[in-house]
């Protein structure tokens, strides 16, 4: 047989690629609760842009299944086993800022700019059109290769869920939604809340402190789990310290500690604002994260017995703790890398609940039940009950399975680039997958314009990637 020059294939079909992405990017497909309705769960547009990719998958062929608009699959070939392709049509808000409007999909320089370019509509067209140039070439496969599309992944994942629940499980497959060269391992991922109610501290009947310097009446800092809060803010009702007392040592702190802040006297409180820098929760240590910064300045300040115990636990366990090491958790996994720890979010009421909101990301070689337990006997020491909010476990694919060799050699024959694979602390479509990885389509050295303003995708990488999908749908089905 005729070896295929899958690139210069792709080439033939350029001009359909490219304004086929254009016009698929221009669909805004944002979750939108106030259009949702039957068939539609997350909006009109999210539904217009589910019957679109539908749409082209059926123009080339394909065999078609909705599952009540959660999520929905195209389907080729044939033979017992099934090759899963999974990707997303929605997107997250397009915010502020563009250059371009983010939904005209221009080209600029050389690259298609709008809202999902590059996350994940522009390499979700690239699969399909790969899937056609393998159907059209008329070559003979021994599989069924599905194409399965979310509709929820920049929220909580109900499409997939949903879909699995009554639909086959693929053989093996990849999800376009990532990095090249292969993602073939992905930390657990928890979301997990330690909470002190008033009436557990109390219960506790804890000695009050001797000559309080300042009540703590609040503290709040953090809106998500998964992200270093970058401002924090706490109140505070001076007792054997005055007002301008607890101010002073306030700038004083900030200035030794080189951070940034303010503090105000308002209403006969002290009111301490904390600047961090924030970061992704899967990486803390490189932010600054503000409410523990915050909760070390209290932890010198004799407070009111319940505040002393929450400050306590936070400078003890969480402050620049970013593995979890104090608390005896920490993890380190040659393939994986370590346990990460983020403080995302702080609350605290006088009279109220008090709370850490945590998320933490954990490698294979070491358990949830393990480090949890860990984590729950510490907080109840201090009266705090351990909630897990969520629990993904951890993914991973054997680096010896023909789907990873399969993958890297095809992209190692497209690129001519050696095929190394990777490990990560977030979370793709991968994981929804039995057996299953990330494989593109941000190629190494490309910078990563998912969630921002100006988001792209190169047109020769769409190409590239294009090629790419083409020759690993036609390696793995064949």
């Amino acid at each position: 047989m005729t070896t295929i020059n899958w690139l210069e294939e792709t080439r033939k079909r350029q001009e359909a690629l490219i304004a086929t992405t254009q016009s698929f990017l221009q669909i805004k497909s944002v979750l939108d609760p106030a259009t949702a309705k039957e068939g539609a769960p997350f909006g009109e547009g999210i539904r217009k842009a589910l019957d679109f990719a539908l749409e082209v998958c059926s123009e080339a062929g394909m065999t078609i299944k909705d599952v009540r608009g959660y999520a929905a699959h195209a389907e080729f070939g044939q033979g017992e086993e099934l090759i899963g392709i999974l990707s997303h049509v929605d997107v997250v808000p397009e915010g502020d800022g563009w250059s371009t409007p983010p939904y005209a999909a221009e080209i600029v320089d050389g690259k298609i700019v709008a809202r999902g370019a590059i996350d994940d509509k522009g390499p979700t067209m690239a699969a399909i059109f790969a899937a056609k140039i393998v159907m059209e070439l008329g070559l003979p496969l021994s599989k069924r290769v599905r194409f399965i599309f979310g509709t929820d992944e920049e929220s909580s994942w109900k499409c997939v869920n949903t879909y699995f629940e009554t639909e086959e499980m693929p053989t093996m497959g990849f999800t376009p939604d990532a990095d090249f060269p292969l993602i073939y391992a992905e930390k657990g991922l928890t979301d997990l809340t330690l909470c002190q109610t008033k009436e557990a501290f109390e219960a506790k009947a804890e000695k009050g402190a001797v000559d309080v310097q300042a009540q703590l009446v609040s503290l709040q800092s953090g809106l998500r789990m998964n992200m270093v809060p970058d401002k924090a803010e706490a109140v505070l009702s001076p007792k054997a310290l005055d007002a301008q007392s607890l101010i002073a040592k306030y700038r004083q702190h900030l200035e030794a500690n080189d951070l940034k802040g303010s503090v105000e006297e308002k209403g006969g409180t002290v009111v301490l604002h904390m600047e961090g820098v924030s970061v992704h929760g899967m990486d803390p240590g490189k932010g600054v994260n503000a409410g523990t910064e915050l909760t070390h300045f209290l932890s010198g300040l004799t407070l009111d017995a319940r505040a002393a115990g929450y400050v306590r636990f936070a400078d003890r366990y969480l402050h620049k703790q970013h593995h979890g090491e104090s608390l005896g958790i920490a993890h380190n996994d040659e393939e994986m890398g370590p346990l990460s720890l983020n403080t995302g979010v702080l609350e605290y009421e006088a009279q109220g609940d008090a709370i850490f909101r945590l998320n933490i990301r954990y490698p294979h070689s070491v358990s949830f039940d393990q480090w949890s337990a860990v984590l729950a006997k510490h907080g109840a020491e201090e009266a705090f009950e351990l909630e897990v909010v969520e629990h993904l476990t951890p993914h991973r694919v054997d680096p010896s399975h023909p789907l990873v060799t399969t993958l890297q050699r095809v992209y190692t024959e497209q690129t001519g680039e050696e095929a190394g694979i990777i490990a990560i602390g977030g979370a793709t479509y991968g994981r929804s997958l039995d057996v299953g990885v990330a494989f593109g389509p941000l190629f190494p050295g490309r910078p990563d314009s998912a969630h921002q303003r100006d988001e792209h995708i190169l047109i020769d990488d769409l190409v590239k990637a294009t090629a790419i999908y083409a020759q690993a749908i036609y390696e793995l089905a064949k």
